[in-house]
């Protein structure tokens, strides 16, 4: 199993805003391999806990097996920097051109069905690996050399996108887990568990609103002070006077939800969740499970196996889809935040909270003072559908297909998880995912 101290050891992601990752002209070559190297190291101690067996299941379309996970982020190296740019590489296998592309449709064949990722028993798990070896010592021996710029922006895209995987990784691995009949847990280790009196009552902050800023400045004067393009560009937006809640909504709130019986009120849901919530037959978050012997008669898995629900009472509820989310502030009279309402209660603040660096793995409970949780412990869903700011322009080329072209069907997620890494958010990131998904760790923060 992986240690926690290698977890919360470790360092990944994008530059916070606090302390972007600025170098002197006189040390580029160092500061980027550096990088390379912490992020690279960290995909490493995630999966060196699992067996190969677990690094090949793939237990829900959204997923992918972490072995996959870790010849896809070296795929993204040798495609959009070694080829293009080291003079002579030689590809350690020509088919991995094609076998580790996910959706990049300019570049070519893909495998046509994410589904049949799981299936790879081939290349081995240590052929994997080799690979990940051959592309790590010909980036260094690139970086070394002196990459130029347009080089070194690729990098650190693809520092990233290794970070974003890092992320998926522990996510897939969470629900192959759950998936398998035996429950094995990811983490030894004993989750925090209820404090000595519950959270305080749901408070609120005002805003009074006006016009505002939002997104992330296009720098182009330094490439390792970084934001994905569907940050850009910065504009203005006008917000509504409004109210957030101090923190994020808890499981024991959430369990008053199912409790009122509101997965059978049709009242509360978007005609498509309802359509979920029957098809689905939807009784709890994704991971709840019926449990005579605890005191509220639920038991959660978590990526240290099964607890009961009453110890995780005051912890934020998560695994949610939007239309739980949705559903839930209805019932409560309220709402969800619009994403501009809230990156501008976020860029007030810190990055700092429960995230992937504190090795916990799970949401923990918040300790009543200011507003809380907007980094770390669940990821946001908003009232925001995924769709491009005024102006906004996709990378050009193949990268353009990252993020672009998933502008449709999508709602927007704000703040990172319990498994994001600290330096990987920011108050811009904009997370995106399909109104359904629960298998993410995503929870609710109600406005009004």
């Amino acid at each position: 199993m992986a240690q926690t101290s290698a977890i919360a050891a470790r360092g990944e992601g994008v530059a916070v805003p606090a302390a972007r990752c600025r170098v002197g002209s006189d040390m580029p070559d160092t500061a980027i391999r550096s990088k390379y190297q912490t992020v690279r190291s960290a995909t490493t101690t995630l999966a060196e806990g699992i067996s190969a067996e677990d690094q090949m299941v793939q237990s829900c379309p959204e997923a992918s097996p972490t072995k996959w996970h870790q010849a896809h982020t070296t795929w993204f190296f040798e495609t959009f920097v070694l080829r293009p740019f080291l003079k002579g590489y030689q590809p350690f296998r020509e088919e991995f051109h094609w076998l580790f592309n996910s959706y990049y449709n300019s570049l070519g064949q893909e495998i046509p069905e994410k589904s049949l990722r799981s299936v790879f028993s081939r290349p081995s798990l240590a052929e994997v690996l080799g690979f990940r070896t051959h592309v790590d010592r010909e980036m260094d021996r690139f970086l070394a050399s002196g990459a130029d710029e347009e080089a070194t922006r690729r990098t650190v895209l693809g520092l990233n996108h290794e970070q974003q995987h890092q992320e998926l990784a522990l996510t897939d691995i969470k629900h192959a887990f759950f998936s398998n009949p035996l429950h094995p847990s990811y983490l030894e280790s004993a989750l925090v568990g209820e404090k000595d009196a519950p959270v305080s009552k749901l408070a609120w902050h005002n805003f009074n609103g006006g016009l505002v800023e939002i997104g992330c400045p296009l720098r182009v004067e330094d490439p390792f002070d970084f934001c994905f393009d569907n940050e850009t560009p910065r504009h203005n937006v006008y917000l509504q006077p409004f109210q957030i809640a101090e923190r994020e909504v808890t499981c024991r709130e959430y369990l008053e939800f199912i409790s009122d019986d509101a997965y059978a009120r049709p009242e509360f849901w978007l005609s498509e969740g309802w359509d979920n919530v029957k098809r689905a037959a939807w009784q709890a978050p994704l991971y709840w499970r019926r449990d005579a012997e605890d005191k509220t008669g639920w038991r959660v898995f978590t990526l240290m196996g099964w607890c009961g629900l009453s110890a995780l009472l005051d912890t934020p509820v998560c695994h949610l889809s939007f239309f739980e989310a949705d559903a839930f502030a209805r019932w409560r009279g309220c709402r969800l935040p619009t994403e501009a309402e809230w990156e501008f209660v976020a860029s007030q603040t810190t990055v700092q909270g429960n995230l992937l660096d504190t090795g916990t793995l799970h949401p923990t409970a918040a300790r009543g003072v200011g507003i809380e949780q907007l980094f770390g412990d669940c990821w946001e869903w908003t009232a925001s559908a995924y769709t491009g700011y005024p102006g906004y322009k996709p990378l050009p080329g193949a990268l353009g297909e990252y993020n672009g072209k998933f502008m449709s069907g999508q709602m927007i997620l704000r703040g990172g998880s319990c498994v994001t890494p600290a330096s990987h958010i920011r108050a811009t990131y904009r997370n995106f995912f399909s109104p359904a998904t629960r298998w993410q760790f995503a929870g609710i923060r109600l406005a009004a």
